[in-house]
Formats: structure tokens, C-alpha cells, sequence
């Protein structure tokens, strides 16, 4: 969801009932709940979040639009992000001189052409970042973690 002040990332799974708060001015990151997100919000889906980025312009926030799965490992199903957004926090670009404005597209060029290149994977339910002979030795604790806490 998108506001003026915020970005609201919504999770869909049952039950779920955060919402991750970004503020466009502050870049503070928060939980809320989905009663917070104000009515008016702009509201469209996303598969995740690859990132923030800060250029010439301000804070971005890169999401991933579209996916497609390529397999499973251990029954996990294995995403390719294969289109992305670029979010501005800032509303406006009247801050920017002719200059500024030109370097920050230029900037936007190159990291929509890296964006395009493939292999950009994630998992929701399995982790990618470690080899499965890392993970092979990790404690029983270790295993029991979120993904987001390892």
C-alpha cells in the first residue's frame, strides 16, 4: 500500500495480521497492524522486497513485481524475481537541479539494466543463503530460526 507518507507492506499468508510501516520522509522502519493503513492508500501486490537504495535524488525502495518458480528443493518452492519497481520515498524531484536530475536517470538506467539481468532467486521457506552442507551443520537452535533471524 502507498501513501504520501508511507509505504505499507502487507504480508498475505492466513492469519497474518502485521504490516511493515516504511516512512517516505524518515525512512524509519516499523510493525503495524492492517487497521492502520489508511483507506486511501494505493494498494498494489508485491512479491517482496529486494532492497533500499539511496541516489542522487533521495531513497528508493526496490520491489519484486513478478515471479515465476524454477523448482523446489527438499519440497521448498524456489522463486526467480523477474520484474522489479523502483519506489522513490520522495514525492517530488523539485529539489533536484537539471544536473541532479539527469545523473539521478542516468543512475535509474543502470539499475533497471542490472535489475533485468537474471539471477535474482529467493525462497519464502527456505534458505538460500547458506549451502545445504552448512546448514547440514548448524545446531538443532539454528534450524528453528526464521530465515529473517539467521
Amino acid at each position: 500500500h502507498i501513501t504520501p507518507e508511507k509505504f505499507y507492506v502487507e504480508a498475505c499468508d492466513d492469519g497474518a495480521d502485521d504490516v511493515l510501516a516504511i516512512d517516505r520522509v524518515s525512512t524509519e522502519v516499523t510493525l503495524t497492524v492492517k487497521k492502520d493503513v489508511p483507506p486511501s492508500a494505493v494498494t498494489r501486490p508485491i512479491f517482496g522486497i529486494l532492497g533500499t537504495i539511496r541516489l542522487v535524488a533521495g531513497t528508493y525502495l526496490i520491489v519484486i513485481t513478478k515471479k515465476k518458480k524454477v523448482g523446489e528443493i527438499f519440497g521448498h518452492a524456489i522463486w526467480k524475481a523477474t520484474d522489479f519497481d523502483i519506489l522513490s520515498y520522495k514525492k517530488t524531484m523539485l529539489h533536484l537541479t537539471d544536473i541532479q536530475l539527469q545523473d539521478n536517470k542516468v543512475f535509474l538506467s543502470m539499475l533497471n539494466h542490472v535489475l533485468s539481468v537474471d539471477g535474482f532467486y529467493f525462497s519464502t521457506t527456505y534458505d538460500l543463503t547458506h549451502t545445504l552442507q552448512r546448514l547440514a551443520n548448524t545446531s538443532p537452535e539454528f534450524q528453528e530460526m526464521s530465515l529473517l533471524e539467521r
